[in-house]
């Protein structure tokens, strides 16, 4: 895929995320929502960051069975239960994100939500991938 960031000066600087992605290839590739679920189908981590981190994971690890690399990310949501506690971790979660997925920021936003599927879950991820 090619990538290319945008981000107009007449926006805000973004920090984390990019504000538009224009994306070419051949191969649209739709990821699921992941939690925090180990491969015993039980949410781990007791924080946000940890299940974030593993939500993180999970979300790569299905991109990369299908060929695809985080740089061929186009587009994340976060549900979060907490916004709050997203915004006052957003440091700790930026050094996450940069470990597992490095610097191609894919647009992004964040919605707040009243729960998620399992109800142990802190944070959600899903995303549209763009494969050559």
């Amino acid at each position: 895929m090619t990538a290319e960031r945008v981000n107009p000066p007449a926006l805000s600087p973004p920090t984390g995320f990019s504000h538009a992605v224009v994306a070419t290839g051949s191969r649209l590739v739709f990821l699921a929502g992941q939690t925090a679920l180990d491969t015993d189908g039980k949410i781990v981590g007791d924080g946000l960051t940890e299940q974030f981190e593993r939500a993180l994971t999970n979300l790569r690890t299905a991109l990369h069975a299908c060929g695809g690399t985080p740089a061929d990310l186009a587009r994340v949501t976060v549900y979060a239960t907490d916004v709050a506690d997203y915004r006052a971790r957003a440091p700790e979660l930026g050094r996450v994100w940069r470990e597992l997925m490095g610097r191609d920021y894919p647009a992004m936003a964040v919605v707040e939500v009243v729960r998620l599927w399992d109800t142990q879950a802190l944070v959600e991820l899903d995303g549209v991938a763009v494969l050559v």
